[in-house]
C-alpha cells in the first residue's frame, strides 16, 4: 500500500526543526549584530559623496584607499594631507630652478665651455632639480592622516624605506580641537587638528589640513558612535 502524504505531520516536523535550531547555540542562524554606516550617524559625511580622487588634500570616504595595518571590518571615512598652498614654496623655487639655465650664457666661464661640457652641466641641472621636485612631492603625498571608524592614524613618511605610523583607537580620544592662524590659513581654509588621547602617544596632530572644522565635526561623530555602540552592545 502506498504511503500518504501527511501535512499536519509534515508541518509539526518542520516546527520541531525550526525550534531546535533557535535552540542550538552552535546553529549559526543568530542575527549579526549591525554596525551603522557613517553616512547614518555623520551628518557632515553624509553630505559628502564617495571620492575616488587621489591627488588631493581632502578625501571623504575614498574608495580606492587602503593601508597595511587595516581590519577586514575596519572602513576609512576621511583621508587628509597638507593643503596645497603649504606646498607653494617648494613649487615656485622649482619653477624657478628650472629657467635659470637660461642665464647660464651670461656668465663667461660657462661660456668658454666645449657644447658637450654645457650639455653635461645642463643635464646633471635638471636631474638635481627632478630629485627635489620629486622627493618634495613624495613627502607631501605619503604624509598623510587616516580616520576610520575605528582609529585615527598618523603616517609620517620619511623615505621610501622608512615611515613613522602613530594611530590610537577612536574611544580613546579626550579632546579634539582645531586651530588656524594667520590671514593665510583663514583665507584658504586650513590648520591644525590637536587630538588628545589616553593611550601611549598622548597627541595626534594633523598639521596644515584643509577644512580642520569639518574635521574635528567628523571625530565628534565618530566619537559619539562609539559611545553609542558600547551602550548598545554593537561593539567590533
Amino acid at each position: 500500500m502506498p504511503k500518504v502524504f501527511d501535512s499536519s505531520t509534515y508541518k509539526k516536523k518542520e516546527t520541531m526543526k525550526k525550534n531546535s535550531s533557535k535552540s542550538s547555540p552552535h546553529s549559526g542562524t543568530e542575527r549579526p549584530v549591525r554596525h551603522r554606516s557613517v553616512d547614518e550617524y555623520s551628518d557632515v559625511l553624509a553630505a559628502e559623496p564617495n571620492c575616488d580622487r587621489v591627488f588631493t588634500s581632502f578625501i571623504p570616504k575614498p574608495t580606492r584607499v587602503s593601508f597595511e595595518s587595516q581590519a577586514a571590518s575596519e572602513n576609512v571615512v576621511l583621508l587628509l594631507r597638507k593643503h596645497p598652498i603649504t606646498q607653494l614654496q617648494w613649487v615656485i623655487t622649482a619653477l624657478v630652478f628650472a629657467v635659470m639655465p637660461l642665464g647660464f650664457s651670461y656668465f663667461p666661464v660657462y661660456d668658454m665651455l666645449p657644447f658637450s661640457y654645457k650639455l653635461g652641466i645642463i643635464a646633471l641641472w635638471y636631474l638635481a632639480l627632478f630629485g627635489f621636485s620629486f622627493q618634495s612631492f613624495l613627502l607631501w603625498f605619503y604624509n598623510v592622516y587616516i580616520l576610520t571608524d575605528e582609529r585615527v592614524i598618523d603616517v609620517d613618511f620619511i623615505s621610501l624605506a622608512q615611515k613613522n605610523i602613530t594611530s590610537a583607537k577612536i574611544d580613546n580620544i579626550e579632546d579634539i580641537t582645531s586651530e588656524s592662524a594667520g590671514f593665510s590659513s583663514t583665507f584658504f581654509n586650513y590648520g591644525n587638528v590637536l587630538i588628545q588621547t589616553a593611550g601611549a602617544q598622548q597627541e595626534i596632530t594633523f598639521e596644515a589640513v584643509p577644512q580642520p572644522a569639518k574635521v574635528t565635526a567628523i571625530l565628534n561623530d565618530l566619537l559619539l558612535e562609539e559611545e553609542r555602540e558600547k551602550i548598545e552592545g554593537r561593539t567590533h
